[in-house]
């Protein structure tokens, strides 16, 4: 062979060999993130071809699935009530792909999951189409539409979980969508999903308020710095507290006074100022405690680290992985204000209702979860939620003295409008300024929890973030309790 043959045939030699590197490193290197990649249009196509498994409440779905008349996708996903479970399910779009239960969980509403084998393998065997498994929620439906009901015309949300296992009940968002509105991939769903942007919609409704979106607590937030207070063994709970009325906040010329210059305020003791809601008392107490001291409780409780890095609690996996709620490492007059739920405090719907839940609990946190289980299309289960402590972040005796002094808020405080008949209930209301030198309207806030005789099946955090309320007149007495009344009477009924 004389040499310019011979270069060819290595040079073509080698542009076979990489041609087999290259098939070779697609199919068994690349193959997975290829398969998965949301740009490959034949993912798509196959997540379509047959109904997709349900997102289940109470034994019922609410999804579904619909033939279309497209040629490449055979089905697309329906929701039943779609605006009130939206928070919950997300949604699965043939064009816009999917978030929440519908995301994390494709693989088993696909039948795609590597646990379904066996379930695909008769499938194929029988000449059946494939079929996917359904994911089993802890949500209530009589919980999630007394929420979603009670928001009304509100711009707000609504977290309620079961305090002895962390099981979410209700999980409510206004305004919301409904998904089955761009679960296709034609013109009209384009339209569709385009006026639901925040760019196109400044109420963004797609935004789940209830996980996603953080406030400042106001004065709910106090309930966490007087188990702080208790738990360092400086404070009790019918105690009188040297605080002055109005309270200088330290390093500063500024004086912090109360809403309605409530007398009792003045030195009154842990259970008097939650039942009055005493700034003064709390702020003070916030700053002798010290900010590392406060922030150590609110993490307790669940709040993050107040460090660089992403905006979602990576601690809390609901499996929605929430917003974090922040308790913030600051000055002295910040630490001061922040102890009662204002400065660079935040925190989630979701959060506050933590609180509640582990007063109620006895001073346990569980950690909040929001699917029972995942089943295979012949029902039996794949995986199994086992509810799982979070932490302690005050002692029984302590959170049993939290419970007495919010129960009194519900019974002669500011929480009245929280009662049920024969039904022990505990609260805190929360007001939390806004907006600079506090322009915009007051968030309206409420958390609380009911008791029987079989301990307490319910723990409830309501936010109204704006209605059509007179300024002088918001208040989380008169604007959230209301909503939370009607979600923990939800949860009793299917109790008894």
């Amino acid at each position: 062979m004389n040499k310019p043959l011979r270069r060819i045939a290595i040079f073509c030699g080698l542009l076979v060999m990489a041609l087999l590197v290259r098939t070779n490193w697609l199919q068994f290197v690349q193959a997975d993130e290829l398969k998965t990649d949301p740009d490959n249009r034949r993912v798509s196509i196959a997540r379509y071809a047959q109904p997709r498994g349900n997102i289940i409440v109470d034994g019922k779905s609410v999804t579904g699935s619909a033939a279309t008349d497209g040629t490449d996708f055979k089905y697309k996903r329906t929701y039943k009530d779609g605006k009130m479970w939206a928070p919950v399910t997300g949604y699965a779009s043939q064009a816009f792909g999917a978030n929440q239960l519908e995301k994390l969980y494709d693989p088993i509403l696909t039948g795609d999951d590597d646990r379904l084998f066996f379930n695909r393998t008769i499938d194929m065997v029988t000449g059946k189409p494939q079929k996917g498994g359904n994911v089993v929620t802890t949500l209530s439906a009589k919980a999630q539409k007394a929420a979603y009901d009670g928001l009304g015309d509100k711009k707000g949300a609504v977290a309620a979980i079961d305090p002895s296992t962390g099981a979410i009940l209700a999980l409510a968002n206004k305004p919301s969508y409904d998904a089955s509105a761009f679960a296709g991939n034609g013109d009209k769903d384009s339209k569709a999903w385009t006026a639901l942007q925040k760019k196109n919609n400044p109420d963004d409704p797609m935004l789940n308020r209830a996980l996603r979106q953080t406030y400042p607590p106001g004065s709910t937030f106090k309930v966490v710095t007087a188990a702080a207070g208790l738990e360092s063994g400086d404070y009790d709970i019918d105690s009188k507290t040297d605080s002055p009325d109005p309270y200088r906040l330290p390093n500063t010329s500024k004086d912090l006074g109360n809403e309605g210059n409530i007398p009792q305020c003045e030195d009154a003791s842990i259970r008097v100022a939650l039942q009055w809601s005493c700034n003064t008392v709390f702020a003070k107490m916030s700053d002798e405690l010290g900010n590392d001291e406060m922030i150590e409780t609110a993490e307790k409780f669940g709040f993050e680290k107040d460090v660089e890095g992403g905006t979602l609690d990576p601690d809390l996996d609901t499996p929605v992985r929430p917003a974090k709620s922040i308790y913030p490492k600051d000055t002295r007059p910040q630490n001061a204000q922040a102890g009662i739920g204002q400065a660079s405090n935040r925190a989630t719907p979701l959060q506050m209702a933590m609180v509640a839940s582990a007063v109620a609990n006895d001073g346990k946190l569980m950690k909040p979860y929001m699917v029972d289980k995942l089943v295979a299309p012949n029902l039996n289960t794949v995986e199994q939620t086992k509810p799982e402590e979070l932490s302690q972040p005050v002692s029984a005796q302590n959170a049993q003295k939290l419970q007495s002094a919010m129960e009194t808020v519900v019974e002669k405080g500011t929480g009245t409008a929280g009662k049920i008949p024969n039904v022990t209930v505990g609260g805190k209301t929360g007001t939390a300024q806004h907006g600079e030198n506090n322009k915009d309207n007051p968030y309206a806030w409420f958390i609380s929890y009911a008791k029987t005789s079989d301990g307490s099946p319910v723990a409830v955090a309501v936010v109204v973030e704006s209605s059509d309320t007179l300024r002088d007149d918001i208040a989380g007495g008169k604007l959230a309790a209301p909503i939370a009344k009607d979600v923990m009477e939800a949860v009793l009924d299917e109790k008894r």
